[in-house]
């Protein structure tokens, strides 16, 4: 999380990325010149929620004329790797299902084998994972898995 999301638009842009997220409590008063900037620079831009954030703070990037493609739902505190897992979080991610049927949502912290059918039954279809797949004795087993459980809850929608 950077608290001037502006400064690393273009070094992104420059650098390859495809994607851009900010977070939307650092960006209150001028998220749409960053979701326009983002786009300028050919990338998608993204929205991130922190799990003390309502999620109606987010509404307005969804629906605006240029609006975010991705909302981001962190289920941990932005800062370090390894944290648990919240499970009330899903109930943020359920909502932005339910009134943005085709919103690409996405879910970081604490996803691995043991929390991702919540994340993806709750409507999530990108995950973010870092500790269960690199401290994994087989990553690929895991990522297959974390793929497969996703997939699977798609297919229920």
């Amino acid at each position: 999380m950077v608290t001037n999301p502006l400064d690393y638009i273009e070094p992104f842009a420059k650098a390859g990325a495809s994607g851009f997220t900010f977070h939307v409590e650092v960006t209150q008063d001028n998220w749409q010149d960053v979701i326009k900037r983002v786009r300028n620079a050919g990338m998608r831009p993204a929205v991130a929620l922190k799990p003390g954030t309502p999620v109606e703070n987010v509404y307005p990037l969804v629906e605006s004329e240029e609006p975010v493609e991705m909302v981001l739902i962190m289920t941990v505190e932005p800062g370090f790797g390894g944290q648990k897992f919240m499970p009330h979080m899903m109930d943020k991610v359920r909502d932005l299902r339910q009134k943005y049927p085709t919103l690409d949502i996405e879910v970081d912290g604490g996803l691995g084998p043991s929390t991702i059918d919540q994340a993806a039954s709750a409507g999530a279809n990108c995950i973010v994972a870092g500790s269960s797949v690199f401290g994994a004795k087989d990553p690929p087993s895991v990522i297959a898995l974390l793929r497969k459980s996703v997939e699977e809850a798609q297919k229920l929608t």
